[in-house]
């Protein structure tokens, strides 16, 4: 069977952190992340090696301000 594409509010879950978090983490940490249309998606076990890997943890420094503003997630 083949692995489900998460979401944001999924993936920010799975890790507990929160979005902005992600936004910073896909921008200067390289999380894997896909973006698909306006959207971001996660493949949880890409996460999970990335987390294992101990990219998660290395420590980035910068003076650029975030380009992620705000996460478009669908409307329900």
């Amino acid at each position: 069977m083949q692995e489900r594409w998460l979401s944001v509010d999924e993936i920010v879950a799975h890790l507990g952190v929160n979005p902005g978090t992600i936004c910073k983490w896909i921008e200067r940490k390289k999380l894997p992340a896909h973006k698909v249309w306006r959207l971001w998606k996660f493949l949880a076990s890409e996460v999970e090696q990335w987390v294992k890997g101990e990219r998660a943890a290395a420590d980035v420094t910068t003076d650029k301000p975030d380009t992620f503003t705000k996460l478009k997630q669908p409307q329900r």
